[in-house]
């Protein structure tokens, strides 16, 4: 469809739209009015990286030496940086400082074994012995972060060709989605029109979108996408639009400009948003559309089908009227080209006239292939949800366009910087181990997050702490989303520098379609040109083929090749296995950041989607993939690392037996479960202490922010009480029974008000997971209440000595809740949007629970022995 054709009849309407901003490339910026601007230029402000951080001295060349491995002379295509010694070795200091501090303090309490009950002491005791043996797994992995910077211009020099082509790699684009309503499809379109657009050859990646709903509203979508796209990515090619998300584009303000045509800009830019406003409009009426299609074809045929726009019944599950072969899990495979392989040469559009507004005449209006599936599904095979998708994916993409490197997508995420693919391929084509690096990892970033981030969205000490720690070892974990693979890595094939040269290639272990297995040995050759390949009737049998729910039986597919089965978080569990094979990961962050996507802002969803990830974790120490007993290559902190990413849910038992332990004290006069009181909660309050003095430094070298951290320790606190022992649970009872665990997507649909913008934040449900972290909340609440009690009821009685201890104890419980504000403010509901509420409801519950203590303590002193 050409941009005349696409654009013809839109009318010229531009009510209601105003002139766009712009940031200039510098920084500065435009009022676009009539083509021309003005404004100040910004100052950069110092970064994290500028100031914490140095280079690692690194020539720009390979030396003469490395002739053998074909490296001499190619340019180094990235940087590694380490933190700098004013900052690395206090941090240093510290954490051996504190582990120190941790073995001292298991001495004391051993050698001073007294208590008011025995058994929690011995309780007490393990749990310290656990968190220090936890968090000494979580902190030897950082000793030595590493930051890895991608060197994009010496890419660009040496790939892209003064005619104009490129020898890069190929790259297949993996795009999951499994319900068009949880995962809304808006969310989906906007993250292929970012991947279409992106700033990478066209005829060199092919974007794939699976679809695990077989839905007829998926696949217009997709349809009505490739038209808009035939207008958005020439847009933002002519005026180098960032980002390529039309959705997140649209709401910025002000919007950036690095352009050429800024005279242009203006006109195309109204036009733009009005084209983008009816494919809206077309999206948000598909499943109406569909519905009434279906309704006359049923009447006219009398049949119950779900009409596809040719006037044929779609082979996939029916939208009103489900049956046999045409329900959810229940349907044929489909495979569809939706728009073919670009030739080689630069396509020029037309010049602006009356039928087509937009002036494309220097503009390649080339589109990327790409390619909707739905694998087939049975009520009698186990589909293995997201990893058995990405597999079929892998599978048909061997077939069509077998790409060397492939990068998965969450549906909800889209591409942010346009030079993000770019970024990743500086790592895989460096000459010094880019043959070794299996994947890419990007942190992940997040839109729509409520400003203070209350229930540790964003996870930045993850994202830009652990990882960026594991990169100075073997390298990141695999996180499921915004990761670039080597393909070769996920047919289990061993790196070069462990000597693999061979590939056996055997139908019972990648299956029995004989062009799927010609292509393993082709995959290696990443420099090789991308075959285009239509569906034709040679191909066709051989793609439903790799597509049917039988082609794995009997293979190693979920097991030694591609995505790992039976497991929650086959990402974690895909990530060990390649590095236990010995390969490298590299993690890679640019600015503006490669990718963004939609996180859950209500506290119940996000407590099931970590419930998820906690219960997948236990699932990988109790397979198959333990870090502790698996052999391979592995970096011993690797391993350790990944020990701690499986078993760090188990924590959770003894921070909820610390949490309720103010419940012996509410009865009896005191309650000590450790003496000398004083010098254990002193004890304490150092070994806590020192945590945050760690903190510090890991807030300047990762370049988080105090919130980032306290958010953290919040929100672990609130999983601790809540989804990670329901989690511990689940792994038990499928230890005794058998039966896997059981987990729902994760809804990205939002609550729609249009006077709100974070509606989501403030709906609470109750779910029995938040029991525990309720009744640890009404403990402390009581405990402090009890406590104010004491002291007014035993007023003349107790000693300075005991006024000292309850006060000590108070430090604790004001600490428990000081943890778990944001789940107080959940359960406040809307009436939570103003914080302060909480200091008025706390004090007059604290005032109400002595007011009964004290009445109960005069009602039955002569009874009760207090």
């Amino acid at each position: 469809m050409s941009p005349a054709a696409a654009i013809t009849g839109a009318g010229a309407r531009d009510e209601g739209l105003v002139q766009p901003l712009l940031v200039n490339g510098g920084g500065g910026v435009h009022a676009v009015a009539n083509g021309r601007g003005h404004g100040p230029a910004t100052e950069k402000k110092e970064s994290a990286e500028d100031k914490y951080w140095v280079d690692i001295k690194q020539p720009e060349t390979m030396e003469p030496s490395d002739v053998e491995s074909g490296g001499a002379g190619r340019p180094l295509l990235f940087r590694n940086k380490r933190v700098k010694r004013y900052i690395l070795y206090p941090y240093r200091f510290l954490i051996f400082a504190r582990m120190l501090a941790i073995i001292l303090f298991f001495i004391w309490r051993v050698q001073n074994n007294i208590s008011d009950v025995k058994w929690l002491w011995a309780i007490s005791v393990a749990g310290d012995v656990w968190f220090g043996f936890s968090w000494l797994l979580n902190q030897l992995p950082r000793l030595n972060p590493i930051k890895s910077i991608p060197n994009l211009a010496a890419l660009n020099q040496r790939y892209d060709l003064p005619d104009g082509s490129s020898p890069l790699p190929g790259i297949d684009i993996f795009v999951n989605t499994a319900n068009p309503v949880d995962e809304p499809i808006l969310y989906t379109m906007n993250s292929i029109l970012s991947i279409l657009a992106t700033d990478y050859p066209v005829e060199k990646h092919t974007c794939y979108l699976s679809d695990d709903a077989g839905a007829l509203a998926h696949y217009e979508a997709l349809v009505e996408t490739a038209r808009f796209a035939a207008l958005w990515v020439p847009f933002c090619r002519k005026h180098c639009i960032e980002p390529r998300a039309p959705e997140r584009y649209f709401e910025l303000q002000p919007q950036p400009y690095m352009g050429g045509a800024l005279e242009d800009f203006a006109n195309d830019h109204k036009r733009m948003q009005i084209e983008y406003g009816e494919f809206k409009a077309r999206i948000d009426k598909l499943f109406d559309t569909i519905r009434q299609r279906s309704d006359a074809y049923n009447a006219l045929k009398c049949t119950k089908a779900t009409w596809m726009a040719d006037g044929s019944q779609w082979p996939g599950a029916w939208l009103d009227h489900p049956t046999k072969n045409h329900m959810k899990g229940h349907y044929a495979p489909i495979i569809q080209v939706v728009l073919e392989r670009s030739s080689h040469a630069p396509q020029l559009g037309q010049f602006a006239s009356v039928n087509n507004p937009l002036d494309f005449s220097t503009t390649d209006l080339r589109l990327p292939m790409l390619v909707y599936l739905a694998r087939e599904k049975h009520p009698s095979y186990d589909h293995q949800k997201k990893a058995g998708a990405m597999n079929v994916q892998l599978r048909v993409s061997a077939l069509l366009s077998n790409a060397p490197f492939i990068i998965n997508f969450d549906c909800d995420h889209y591409i942010n910087n346009s030079k993000a693919f770019r970024a990743a391929m500086c790592f895989m084509l460096d000459p010094r181990e880019g043959e070794n690096t299996a994947f890419v990892q990007f942190p992940q970033r997040f839109d729509g997050v409520d400003p203070t981030d209350r229930y540790c969205n964003h996870n930045r000490v993850f994202f830009d702490g652990t990882m960026l720690a594991l990169n100075g070892l073997q390298g990141p974990s695999y996180l499921g989303t915004g990761c670039m693979f080597r393909r070769i890595a996920l047919y289990g094939i061993k790196p070069p520098r462990q000597g693999a040269n061979a590939i056996i290639v055997k139908s019972n272990i990648f299956g029995n379609s004989k062009p799927y297995l010609e292509s393993i040995s082709i995959a290696r050759k990443q420099d090789r040109p991308i075959k285009a390949c239509s569906l034709d009737e040679l191909i066709v049998p051989e793609l439903l083929n790799v597509m049917s729910c039988a082609y794995e039986v009997g293979t190693s597919w979920g097991r030694d090749i591609g995505w790992i089965y039976n497991i929650a978080t086959e990402d974690v569990a895909t990530g060990f296995r390649v590095h236990r094979q010995g390969w490298f990961s590299r993690h890679c962050t640019i600015e503006p950041a490669a990718f963004r996507g939609t996180a859950p802002i209500n506290l119940t969803e996000r407590l099931l989607q970590i419930m998820r990830w906690s219960g997948g974790s236990l699932e990988m120490f109790f397979s198959h993939n333990n870090p502790l007993l698996a052999g391979g290559w592995l970096h011993p902190l690797q391993r350790i690392a990944y020990l701690n990413m499986t078993i760090y849910p188990v924590t959770s038992i003894f921070i909820i037996v610390y949490g309720i332990c103010p419940l012996m004290w509410l009865f009896p006069e005191e309650f000590y479960i450790q003496r000398p009181f004083t010098r254990y909660v002193v004890y304490l309050i150092l070994v806590i202490l020192m945590i945050h003095m760690i903190g510090v430094f890991e807030i300047k070298w990762a370049g988080m922010t105090w919130k980032d951290w306290w958010r953290n320790e919040q929100f672990f606190m609130i999983g601790a009480t809540s989804a990670y022992p329901t989690a511990v649970l689940y792994m038990l009872i499928k230890l005794v029974t058998g039966k896997g665990i059981q987990f729902r997507i994760t809804s990205k649909q939002t609550i729609t008000d249009n006077n709100e913008k974070f509606a989501d934040l403030y709906v609470f449900q109750w779910v029995p997971i938040l029991i525990p972290t309720a009744m640890v909340f009404a403990v402390n609440v009581g405990a402090i209440g009890v406590a104010l009690g004491k002291v007014i009821a035993f007023n003349g009685v107790w000693a300075s000595r005991q006024v000292r201890h309850a006060a000590l104890g108070l430090l604790f419980n004001i600490w428990v809740m000081a943890l778990l504000y944001p789940f107080a403010l959940a359960v406040l509901g809307r009436r939570g949007k103003k914080p302060t509420i909480l200091f008025i409801v706390l004090p007059i519950a604290f005032i109400f629970v002595a007011l009964v203590y004290i009445g109960l303590h005069s009602l039955l002193v002569n009874c009760i022995s207090f």
